[in-house]
């Protein structure tokens, strides 16, 4: 299993979308082992996201055996795959 993960492309705009919405943004991707790339706080509610550039082929995108296990596994609130600021910034407000 890998130690470490890696940052997509497109993290630095999601994370940047996110703050000006006002959310609070916790970097986790260097944490690895399937743990989500970010730890997002909006509104008294904490939502998991794992980001997937979606310029990639689709088979680039595909998540991870460690990834698809906690989030499959995950009970403790919104986990997400997202691609692009829009469907972070949704998964943030959805209520």
């Amino acid at each position: 299993m890998r130690a470490r993960g890696r940052t997509d492309a497109n993290q630095a705009r999601i994370v940047k979308a996110l703050r000006r919405l006002g959310a609070s943004v916790s970097v986790t991707s260097g944490i690895g082992n399937g743990f989500p790339d970010l730890l997002v706080g909006y509104r008294g509610r904490t939502t998991l996201l794992e980001i997937k550039d979606g310029e990639k082929p689709p088979s680039e995108r595909k998540l991870t055996e460690a990834e698809a296990y906690f989030l499959g596994n995950w009970k403790g609130g919104p986990a997400v795959v997202v691609e692009n600021e829009r469907e972070a910034i949704t998964a943030v407000l959805k209520p």
